[in-house]
């Protein structure tokens, strides 16, 4: 219970902080959080420290926990690679998957479709994060799923923010239908190919996204 309730708690301070109701150098102090979630100090601090894994907050000695400004160029960066580490899983699954995993990712595809109908972000999210999970099991190579899982972590806040964007999930939707049918083709070229695409959102989609972050959040550094 207490880690769901600390991961229910790191998803809405995450939120706050992506949509600019926490501020950059807001202090997050765990007793008003107690008081304002009506929970105990013990869901506080695993959602902070969550919160400061991904580089949303720094926590100091004797300061406590802060928002911090996320670097521009960072963000960028991030993605970047994000999306060669896809991309790279995607080639290798479309070559490695076995009929048997590419059907879990099928049902792994189909269990998100009611979410696109009713719009469910979070869920969809959750569900979406599985399907990716197959497909970097799929490209056995433990190493490679470990480094692209990491980093999954980092940029989370910003993809799950992205599906809230008109039409997102259902656009999100069907460049999944196009990666798994690809895979089951065993074309790794094109799977590469269209996960890259998939997790940077190109050219003026992910223009669009990093104009939408609170300019507050965002430092011109690295």
């Amino acid at each position: 219970m207490s880690v769901k309730r600390s991961n229910e708690l790191m998803k809405q301070i995450e939120h706050e902080i992506l949509t600019g109701k926490l501020q950059p150098g807001t202090r997050l102090d765990e007793k008003s959080l107690t008081e304002r979630f009506n929970v105990s100090r013990t869901p506080v601090r695993e959602a902070l420290h969550q919160l400061s894994s991904i580089g949303l907050i720094e926590i100091l000695p004797r300061r406590g926990a802060t928002v911090r400004k996320i670097g521009l160029r960072e963000l960028i960066e991030m993605f970047e690679v994000m999306a060669e580490l896809e991309g790279f899983c995607g080639s290798l699954a479309a070559q490695r998957m076995t009929n048997d995993e590419i059907k879990t990712l099928r049902e792994r595809h189909l269990d998100t479709q009611k979410l696109v109908e009713v719009g469910e972000y979070d869920a969809y999210y959750d569900a979406n994060v599985l399907f990716h999970e197959c497909i970097y099991q799929g490209a056995h190579n433990n190493f490679l799923a470990q480094q692209t899982l990491n980093l999954r972590n980092r940029v989370a806040p910003y993809r799950r923010i992205q599906l809230r964007h008109p039409n997102r999930l259902q656009t999100s939707f069907a460049e999944h239908e196009e990666i798994l049918n690809t895979i089951e083709k065993r074309d790794s070229a094109k799977a590469s190919e269209l996960l890259k695409a998939h997790v940077t959102v190109q050219q003026g989609s992910f223009n669009s996204f990093i104009s939408s972050l609170p300019m507050d959040l965002l430092s011109d550094a690295g």
